[in-house]
Parts: structure tokens; C-alpha cells; sequence
């Protein structure tokens, strides 16, 4: 399998599709899961002739099970690493909820002079954790019960998050699939506990304000209003406000995981901002 080994002896894989000489969408993939997250927009942009490349995050899906380095210094560093290893330029980067604030960080951090433009779809930033100067944000309870459900039984509870509120299968005119349920299980099952667990407080507790202030590029921000994971009020509105520029795409009724339950939409959208 194509992979890269890290500063710190860690094996990330990737998969690197499309002609090298096409301009390369970079997907930043969600948590639990991995880089098979992004398939329907993969193979989409495949088609339009784009190069697409994706990694599984450490400790997630087929990188290495390793049990520290579980924040967005890492993530950043190693989405670098993958970037640097195929020298990638002129880089769409996309990131879903986790890989929001990983594809934002990596931007900020590693990507001057590589990143092209950002999209944030769903994503934790600015700040998921209520604190004081974060008033609207979850309670620490929330994440501790994510902790507690995690390590009490990693199984159910990854049946229990796309069985319910990750693509608003629990709202009532919702049309169930079960194989998106499965797909989003196997991918968890296949990553590290450890990893899972440190990634609730990588996710939760980062706060990425001063990241989005610094961006320099095209970004866009893509988020459901009914998004149960991230709610929508304390996410991207405040994001927008903070990355200068910015374009807001409000979609009404979606779930967070809208990349795969209105496929068709969000990548028609994301050609447009792409070849705008």
C-alpha cells in the first residue's frame, strides 16, 4: 500500500488518483473514519480530470495504530509530510468536521506557497468546547460521555453515531441506509482505540481562531443546519466572520455528514468554487 513515513517513524497511507500533472484536490477526512470517507467526491473529481489525494490520519484506517500524537500539530505535520513526498502545488484542500480544522491548520501552518484554496465542510472550527469566551459552545459533558461510550463499547457506539445523528437517520422523514451505516463502522473498527479516544479531545477542545484569521487563500465554508454533530450556530457563521474573504454556503435540512447523503449537491458546489 502507498504510504509515507513520518519524522517520528509513523506509516501514513494515502491514495494518490488522477493524472500528475492535474491540478490535486487534497481530502482531509473525518473522525473515526478514513480516507474511503470521500469516494463519492474522489472518484467525482477523478472524472473532471482532477488529480485527487487523500491519507488516512494517524491511527486511523490503514496508517499506523500509534498511541500518541493524536492533535492537529501532528495532523498538520503529517498531512505535510504526504504533500511534501508527492510535491503537491496549487492544492484544493478539503476537510469534513476533523479534517476541517486539519486541512485549516495544515493551511496556516505547512501550506504557504502550496495551498490554492480552502474548503471547510461541516468543521469544528472556530471552537467546539463551551468556555467563557465560547459561550454557545457543547458542554464538556457532552465529550466526556463520547469518552465514556467509546471505551465502554467502541463497537456499538460506532454503530450508534451513523445509526443516529451523523446523517440525521434519526429524524423522522429520514431514508435509512444501511449500508452508509455499515461503511461508516467498518471505517472506525479498522482505526485505534487510543487514537479515537485522544482525537475527542483534538476535535473539542482546539481552539483555531488565530488559524482562521491567518488565512490568505479562497476558502469556503460548507455547513448543514441541521447538523447534530457540529451544530451549525457556534461553527461556521463565526468561522466566516473570521477568515477574511470567505464564502458561507448555508444548506437547509442537511445532516453533518451531507458529502455522502447529498453527494450530487455538495460536489457541484464544489466544482463551481473550485474552477470559479
Amino acid at each position: 500500500m502507498p504510504s509515507i513515513t513520518t519524522t517520528d517513524g509513523i506509516e501514513i497511507f494515502y491514495k494518490d488518483w488522477g493524472p500528475k500533472d492535474a491540478t490535486p484536490v487534497v481530502f482531509h477526512h473525518g473522525w473515526p473514519l478514513s480516507s474511503d470517507d470521500w469516494d463519492a467526491q474522489m472518484l467525482f473529481f477523478l472524472a473532471k480530470g482532477y488529480r485527487v489525494v487523500a491519507h488516512d490520519r494517524r491511527g486511523h484506517g490503514r496508517s499506523t495504530q500509534v498511541w500518541d500524537g493524536h492533535d492537529m500539530d501532528h495532523y498538520a505535520a503529517d498531512v505535510a509530510a504526504v504533500v511534501e513526498h508527492l510535491d503537491l502545488k496549487g492544492t484544493i484542500n478539503i476537510g469534513h468536521s476533523t479534517g476541517g480544522g486539519e486541512a485549516l491548520h495544515y493551511a496556516v501552518s505547512h501550506g504557504k506557497g502550496r495551498v490554492a484554496k480552502l474548503v471547510l465542510i461541516g468543521a469544528v472550527p472556530p471552537l467546539m468546547l463551551k468556555t467563557e469566551a465560547n459561550p454557545g459552545g457543547l458542554p464538556i459533558e457532552v465529550f466526556d460521555g463520547f469518552r465514556a461510550a467509546l471505551a465502554a463499547n467502541r463497537a456499538q457506539f460506532f454503530i450508534d453515531v451513523p445509526a443516529g445523528p451523523f446523517y440525521g437517520f434519526n429524524r423522522p422523514r429520514a431514508t435509512l441506509s444501511q449500508g452508509i451505516i455499515d461503511n461508516w463502522w467498518r471505517q472506525g473498527m479498522m482505526g485505534g482505540a487510543k487514537a479515537h479516544y485522544d482525537g475527542i479531545k483534538a476535535f473539542s477542545e482546539t481552539d483555531f481562531t488565530e488559524d482562521l484569521k491567518a488565512v490568505d487563500v479562497p476558502t469556503l465554508i460548507m455547513h448543514g443546519d441541521d447538523d447534530q454533530i457540529v451544530p451549525f450556530a457556534d461553527s461556521a457563521p463565526l468561522s466566516a466572520k473570521l477568515v477574511k474573504g470567505s464564502v458561507l454556503k448555508v444548506y437547509n435540512g442537511f445532516p453533518h455528514g451531507m458529502c455522502t447523503t447529498h453527494a450530487d449537491v455538495i460536489n457541484a458546489d464544489l466544482l463551481d468554487f473550485i474552477e470559479g
